[in-house]
């Protein structure tokens, strides 16, 4: 599993990331937050490691943009600064854990762990296996093939969510344009979500049929 560190003390950073490659996950390190940006646009990680006071921009700043490209991956915060305001900014914007520094390494690898299996367990109770090979958490809201994390957009998992309610059967068009979005959209752009879905999935992950609509393959 791939975690990005994002951590501006080279020493600092280079010691956690030798001691969780020691443990067995692979690490992406990032020194700044325009770099950690970067490498979020660009990679797909299990876990964000963000420390706050970082150059360029923050690791609040770097949340923020994990969010707006919708992404589900759990983030730590690992920081000196821990007073409740600090640590309310955190978790109003979507921190899962936090750190305080220093810390001891024994301590990093129970937290990381326990992430992880919070939300990448393979017998996990909210698991569902659709179309086969890929696994959906219900719990977070992330679909994954293998390691690898699939990204759906909020009204791409509004959809998938409704479909899997209605497991079994099949959602017609209409029924979908008025449960989840009150004809804020019409059916080219239900269309439209079903064959962005299948291009990040699989052409089997959700059923369609002439007159019946859609159905997820659950």
């Amino acid at each position: 599993m791939k975690i990005l560190l994002l951590e501006d003390d080279y020493n600092y950073r280079q010691s956690i990331k030798e001691y969780l490659e020691d443990i067995g996950y692979e690490v992406d390190e990032a020194s700044d937050g325009l770099e950690a940006c970067n490498k979020i646009k660009d990679n797909t990680y299990h876990l964000l490691i963000l420390d706050i006071k970082v150059p360029e921009i923050s690791g609040h700043e770097v949340m923020k943009y994990a969010k707006r490209l919708n992404l589900q991956t759990p983030i730590m915060i690992m920081t000196s600064l821990i007073d409740i305001d600090d640590m309310a900014i955190g978790y109003d914007l979507g921190c899962n854990e936090y750190l305080k520094k220093p810390f001891n390494l024994a301590e990093l690898k129970f937290r990381v762990n326990e992430l992880m299996r919070k939300y990448y367990a393979r017998d996990d109770k909210n698991l569902i296996t659709i179309a086969s090979v890929f696994n959906y958490n219900t719990v977070n809201k992330t679909i994954t093939n293998g390691d690898k994390t699939i990204n759906l957009s909020s009204r791409e998992l509004d959809l998938l969510n409704y479909l899997l309610y209605k497991k079994g059967s099949f959602v017609t068009i209409n029924e979908l344009i008025s449960e989840l979005w009150d004809e804020e959209i019409n059916s080219a752009d239900i269309r439209m979500h079903v064959m962005k879905i299948r291009q990040k999935t699989a052409d089997n992950f959700i059923l369609s049929k002439r007159g019946l609509g859609y159905k997820l393959n659950v």
